[in-house]
């Protein structure tokens, strides 16, 4: 504790002594070399400068607060009096420090009463920099060490940092950004609060108008969303489940060239699927012109609308529907369906009756993801959509269209909001009021039967004529970007890729590559962020029991229910002004990338820590050892495999986000799934291709290299020996352990 409270309250002083308080325009390295002038430059100069300087005196806690926490940890008093010391410089200068960022802003006092308060303020502040980052984080840590002295979280100062951080990067970067976004819509258009203001947006026959029934035009985009979520969330549920039992039952020698098909779409830009079906039924697509000349058929435009984004979203969140699904059909213990055999029933019967109430979990997990991901698909929709709208497409252009509406895009993610959750809530009532536990601790020797007869003939139905369509629709898409002009020139050519990845002169002259370079580097410091956010977080909510524990693992959670599109408009929100003035800058794209992928993250450190006994941290404690030591000597080399699964995770997800991060990014950061996007739109559609398939390319070469490093999960169960067993038959005879297994153990 008294360690901690050091090192934090020294880091602290340092950086208000140091380092420049408010955000640079052009970066830390801009600061002027010459002599100290720095030091008193009203720009430029850390917290201690501008008070001395620049008569600010609102940063004195600052500087003060950390010199009493300091102080505290080198005088020789006792534990309680130090722990109340490091609790009052770190808790009352954390409050004064946003007291007096949100006070002062840009034009002075942010609010009439704190000018009639403290009378006029002829100065004004910008959004913080690297000192008024460090400052406050180091005087979390510190106020951290002041709990654990009290005796909260069993007096570690460890486990009290990681809890105080969580919580604090939680509260900042997920529900203030939520809640000022929601509060917008109770505003008027003047900016004043009117709680009637979101009922009259609510009204709006957009949203809601059944007009489509009777013959309109269309119907309100309420209802186009919703429908569309439920038929994504249903097709993509059923084609991954199908996916998942020929795969895993269906004794097929192509098992894994069909596995890497399914999740092949995971590392694809979402709307280069929905840029493959305008190749291939658009108006000058392969189908069309084929249509017209053999038959005299014109198709016309029916790809854009409801057929053509269901197609691009079946296609995009398939994969995530299959990889839910096939870790809960390899995880079913064959047991009971053994047990179901045993007392004669028909594989038919034991199937319907054993493996799929047991798959219903899953099942439930799987559609709850495709119903949210459709709500939140951006680039499908603003792609295929033509006249269909739906609420992700109407909130992009009520931020960024012709009559910016920030009342409206807050109501409309009200709405979305209330959706996802709505559904998240009825995914988990579903699935609680049974138990479908199939796992106990003893050895498992079950062989997993196979598919029945007529289940697989059905799997195969769906699966196989699906796949036969992913092969042709990336092969076409693909190609597109290595012809002329896709529909009137299929002269092969290399035009696309050159323009976006010219290197001229020894200078990188092509139209992507700055979008390219800007992607890779922000998804490569967000990636580790993520993953050491997660698994610190996972560590904490599996091993400790504190106030609020429930509380802050939903509000962890929450990022990962709600809608890409929210999370984008709200950050737009929240870190648009001062303190926290990120907007523009890559900081904000990288706090979305983080925050946005940290549930997946938490989820698969959670699994991994409910594998590791509690006695090895017991044991780190009994020698001596802290939380950290734990953490760092037990725990994280037993993690390697959910560290690096996050850490891929997130560097995937960040490369092809477009949702979250369309309203945040700039000319000096655009990502290439923007670049894409704008290429589309414009009608470039052989230089968007050109940039999806470096973006594949280096995307497929993360997962090889993870999976060659992480390997995957081999469960103790016994295997049937190819070519003897027939479908059906499964005898223990016609059965082998399987690879590097003993007594039902789990090999990783």
């Amino acid at each position: 504790m008294r360690a901690a409270g050091f090192w934090s309250s020294l880091i602290a002083l340092m950086a208000a002594l140091l380092l420049p308080w408010y955000l640079l325009q052009d970066g830390i390295a801009a600061l002027p070399l010459a002599g100290f002038a720095w030091l008193s430059d009203p720009d430029f100069a850390p917290a201690a400068g501008q008070v001395a300087s620049q008569g600010r005196w609102w940063l004195w806690p600052a500087v003060l607060a950390p010199g009493l926490g300091l102080l505290a940890a080198l005088l020789p008093l006792p534990r309680r009096a130090r722990a109340d010391a490091f609790l009052l410089a770190g808790g009352l200068g954390l409050i004064l420090l946003l007291a007096q960022g949100y006070a002062i802003g840009v034009q002075g006092w942010t609010a009439p009463w704190l000018e009639g308060l403290f009378g006029p303020m002829e100065d004004r502040q910008f959004g913080i920099g690297w000192g008024g980052a460090v400052v406050p984080s180091a005087l979390a840590v510190l106020f951290a060490a002041g709990l654990a002295g009290r005796g909260a979280f069993r007096g570690d100062a460890f486990t009290a940092a990681v809890a105080v951080i969580t919580a604090i990067s939680i509260a900042v970067f997920t529900a203030f950004p939520l809640l000022l976004l929601l509060a917008d819509a109770f505003r008027d258009a003047a900016g004043a609060i009117a709680p009637g203001a979101v009922f009259g947006r609510l009204a709006d026959d957009r949203l809601w108008s059944l007009g489509c029934l009777a013959g309109a035009p269309r119907c309100g985009v309420v209802w186009n969303t919703l429908l569309l979520g439920v038929l994504v969330g249903a097709g993509t549920t059923a084609l991954g489940l199908a996916f998942a039992l020929l795969v895993t039952r269906g004794r097929l020698r192509l098992a894994r060239p069909l596995r890497w098909l399914t999740v092949l779409p995971i590392v694809t830009p979402p709307f280069i699927l929905g840029l493959g079906l305008i190749l291939i039924f658009g108006r000058s697509g392969l189908v069309s012109i084929a249509a017209s000349s053999w038959f005299g058929i014109e198709l016309g435009r029916w790809i854009y609308g409801l057929p053509g984004v269901l197609l691009a979203q079946l296609f995009a969140f398939t994969p995530i529907a299959f990889l839910v699904l096939i870790g809960v059909v390899e995880g079913l213990s064959p047991t009971l369906e053994e047990a179901s055999s045993t007392l004669r029933a028909t594989p038919g019967a034991t199937f319907s009756t054993v493996t799929l109430p047991l798959l219903r979990p899953g099942i439930a997990n799987a559609f709850l993801l495709g119903f949210i991901e459709s709500m939140a698909d951006f680039g499908n929709p603003v792609v295929l959509g033509g006249q269909f709208g739906v609420l992700a497409t109407e909130i992009f252009f009520a931020v960024v269209g012709a009559q910016a509406d920030a009342g409206r895009a807050a109501t409309l993610s009200l709405v979305l909001l209330v959706m996802a959750l709505g559904v998240f809530g009825l995914q988990r009532w579903l699935t609680a009021r049974k138990s479908y536990v199939s796992i106990g601790g003893k050895g498992d020797g079950g062989l997993a039967p196979p598919l029945p007869a007529g289940v697989r003939r059905l799997c195969l139905a769906v699966a196989l004529p699906w796949a036969a369509l992913t092969v042709i629709l990336y092969v076409l898409a693909i190609s597109g970007g290595f012809v002329e002009v896709w529909g009137r020139d299929y002269t092969p050519t290399f035009r696309h890729m050159v323009k976006a990845f010219e290197i001229s002169g020894g200078q990188l002259t092509g139209l992507a590559w700055n979008s390219v370079i800007t992607t890779v580097t922000l998804a490569a410091i967000s990636a580790p962020i993520t993953a050491a956010l997660g698994i610190a977080a996972a560590w904490l909510f599996s091993r400790t029991r504190f106030a609020g524990k429930g509380v802050l693992e939903f509000a962890t959670m929450l990022s990962f229910a709600v809608p890409g599109t929210v999370i984008g408009v709200a950050y737009l929100r929240a870190f648009n002004l001062p303190p926290l003035e990120l907007a523009g800058t890559g900081a904000i794209i990288v706090a979305c990338f983080v925050f946005r992928n940290l549930p997946v993250g938490l989820r698969s450190g959670m699994a991994a820590m409910a594998q590791i006994d509690p006695s090895l941290d017991e044991a780190s404690h009994t020698l001596g050892g802290g939380g950290g030591d734990a953490f760092r000597r037990v725990v994280l080399p037993l993690l390697r495999p959910a560290i690096v699964a996050g850490l891929v995770y997130a560097f995937v997800r960040a490369m092809t986000t477009i949702s979250a991060v369309i309203f945040l990014v700039t000319a000096d950061t655009e990502l290439a799934t923007v670049f894409i996007v704008n290429r589309v739109i414009n009608g470039d559609y052989g230089l968007a291709i050109a940039v999806a398939v470096v973006l594949i390319l280096l995307m497929v070469l993360m997962l090889g290299l993870a999976q060659l490093l992480v390997g995957r999960r081999r469960i103790g169960r016994r295997a049937a020996v190819p070519g003897l067993a027939a479908p059906g038959l499964a005898a223990p005879g016609l059965a082998t352990p399987g690879p590097g297994v003993a007594n039902g153990g789990v090999v990783a």
